[in-house]
């Protein structure tokens, strides 16, 4: 199963490893090793997280406070962001409504 990455989740990620960094020199690197495992997760088993808005879903990584925001079309899994938990929840809904349009027609 394929995945697409919105454009904004790149920065995400980057913004997230440079601020755990600045903490501890590996804990960007451990931020990384819990992010891939959770998307490993996702592509095993997409459907196993509930319904979280509209059609997204979301996977808590394990050991840190953020959420893959991610649905399922007919090309794979889109992962809209790479959101912390504790910080502006929905920053990420503007995302998901403005590529809506475009699932709904390779639909047809």
């Amino acid at each position: 199963m394929s995945i697409h990455v919105h454009p904004d989740v790149e920065q995400e990620i980057e913004e997230a490893v440079d601020w755990y960094d600045g903490l501890s020199q590996r804990l960007g690197s451990d931020f990384l090793r819990d992010l891939e495992k959770s998307l490993e997760r996702i592509i095993k088993y997409p459907e196993a997280w509930a319904l979280f808005s509209g059609a997204t879903r979301r996977c808590r990584l394990q050991k840190f406070p953020y959420g893959i925001v991610y649905r399922l079309t007919p090309n794979g899994i889109q992962v809209i962001a790479v959101m912390h938990l504790h910080r502006k929840p929905d920053y990420w809904m503007e995302r998901a409504e403005a590529d809506e349009p475009e699932e709904r027609e390779s639909n047809d």
